[in-house]
């Protein structure tokens, strides 16, 4: 089931975060996170990439501290993860997810 949340910073725009299937449908979970000035505009960017059902119920999951300063810092405002790495992983843009994997 999708969870995420959202927080209001003090200028008035929102970091969403969103805990989402992995698109490419292997069956693990991405975290994204999202900074817009508002909530709306948080998931309008969302499904402008192709993440069509993307909903946000209630504030379960809000973002951490360390996803809010992430996402402040990244020039697009942008970023994922996968939750179940066993390592500690980077954020990466968005971009990232989209492009296909190099061939060896």
């Amino acid at each position: 089931m999708p969870g995420g949340g959202f927080s209001k910073l003090p200028g008035g725009s929102v970091v969403v975060a969103l805990s989402l299937p992995n698109p490419a449908g292997d069956g693990t979970s991405v975290r994204f996170l999202v900074h817009a000035a508002n909530r709306a505009r948080a998931l309008t960017r969302l499904r402008n990439l192709g993440l069509r059902a993307v909903y946000l119920r209630g504030n379960a999951e809000p973002p951490t501290p360390d996803e809010i300063t992430a996402v402040l810092h990244h020039p697009d405002g942008l970023l994922w993860r996968t939750e179940e790495s066993r390592a500690p992983e980077l954020w990466h843009p968005i971009r990232a997810l989209r492009r296909p994997a190099p061939q060896p």
